[in-house]
This record gives structure tokens, sequence and C-alpha cells, in this order.
């Protein structure tokens, strides 16, 4: 995050940190025009814009009620579709197996057909995994506390079965973050809200987002720059999608 935020300024941007998005402001044709930030001193600022992209990962749906997106009370029916995008919580987990037989440093990321998933992590011999819970076994997104029982008793059963040499390892560390899920079908959104023709989303990726984000950022500064997608046609990842609803579903999302 801090090459991302010096590159950022290396181009003459702006960073704002501890700064929370409380609101949006509207210019009088209707259209957005800054956001409304709580500096954490008590005040209030508004930061123009003649463009703004919504990538406020896990709470992007928050951020977009600011703009009522998802009002029940909109007049226009793109507006009244919510941006279905939430938090999830998932753990992390790093263990060492007990003894120098375990997968190689070839080891790719590997994937059970529960969604159990592991890969080397550095040259010490650890490794990494989890997995995401069935619908009914969300955690509370209150904390990040991390559930150490979770591990034991829905993703070490698998390892052990998939590696053998895996029956007997010790947990390192683990960690708590939050997914940014896609409620509708588990997909990014990509591309200009249908009702603000200044506001671009790049959200709801559901875990898989650091995996395509150069490819989402060319998309969306294709978009502000051209008018138009030129290097890859991702117009089925875009917000109409959901307005029609017509999910996209990915067969295999861990």
């Amino acid at each position: 995050m801090g090459f991302k935020q010096t590159r950022a300024r290396s181009f003459g941007g702006q960073v704002g940190q501890r700064r929370k998005w409380v609101g949006f402001e509207w210019n009088a044709a209707g259209a957005l025009s800054g956001a409304v930030v709580d500096a954490g001193d008590g005040t209030q600022h508004t930061v123009k814009f003649d463009t703004c992209v919504l990538a406020a990962g896990a709470h992007s749906g928050q951020v977009a009620s600011l703009a009522n997106i998802g009002s029940t009370q909109a007049k226009e029916a793109s507006l009244r579709v919510p941006l279905p995008v939430e938090p999830r919580k998932r753990y992390v987990y790093v263990f060492s197996t007990q003894g120098d037989n375990g997968p190689g440093l070839a080891t790719p990321l590997t994937v059970d057909p529960d969604g159990t998933y592991f890969r080397r992590d550095g040259l010490g011999g650890n490794f990494l995994c989890g997995r995401s819970p069935c619908d009914d076994e969300e955690p509370d997104c209150d904390t990040l506390d991390v559930d150490h029982g979770y591990f034991d008793t829905d993703i070490w059963p698998t390892l052990a079965n998939r590696v053998p040499c895996f029956e007997a390892v010790k947990v390192q560390s683990s960690w708590a973050g939050y997914y940014e899920h896609n409620t509708f079908d588990a997909n990014g959104i990509i591309g200009r809200h249908p009702h603000y023709s200044n506001l671009f989303i790049a959200a709801g990726f559901s875990g898989h987002g650091i995996q395509q984000t150069p490819a989402v950022g060319r998309a969306i500064s294709e978009l502000i720059l051209e008018g138009r997608l030129t290097t890859l046609d991702l117009s089925r990842m875009s917000f109409d999608r959901i307005v029609k609803q017509q999910p996209m579903f990915e067969v295999n999302i861990v």
C-alpha cells in the first residue's frame, strides 16, 4: 500500500489517511461533484471532483448508498438498485509441518473441492491456508478476531486428507480480514454507473480482486480516458447486469 501511495503522489495525487467518507455533494444538474470527508478531528470538508472511482473494498456498498444508490425513493429504476457489496470476514492461517517431508518450493496454489486452499509461504517451510465458510456459517463482522477452532474443525481435516504429511502441523500465526463480497453473483463490478455518468465502480471481487487488479485498473482508466474499453471487453461485468438481474456466476471461487 505504501508503494501505491508513493506512486500516486509522484503523479500529483493526494492521499488522505484516517479520513471517513460520510457523504456526497451534487451540482445543480444533479451530477456528483464532491465527496464529504470526516477528518477525524470533528471537522468535515469536501473533496471536489470531476470523476469519481468507487473502489472502497468491503465498504463499497455502504459508500454507494451515500450517493442514494439503492434508495427506494429514487425516481430512476437504475438508482433504486443497490450496489450489492458487503464485508465478509475470512480467516487466514500460517502453519508449518512437523518435519522435512512437506511439499516442495514448486508447490502451486492448491484448492480442494470443498474450497480449502493452501500454498507455500516464503522459503522457511511454512504454508498459508484458509477456506470460505458456507452461507449459514458466516462469522460476525463486528470484529477481526480469529476463530482458531475453525482451523481444527473445518480446515485441518481437509489438509490432512489431501497431503498426508499435513496430519502433523503447527499453526504459527493467523489473521482475519474482509472480503468485499458481491452478494449478487460473487463477481467483480466494473464500469460506469448507469445513472451517474462520472461515477465508475470497481468493487465486489469477492476475494480474487488482487489477482485481477492490473486488468481492472486498466479497464477503469480506459473508460475514463477513452470512453470505452479498448484492451479487454469487460462489459459483462458492468453494473447493468445487476439492474437487469443477469448474474454471471463463476464455478470455482475460493
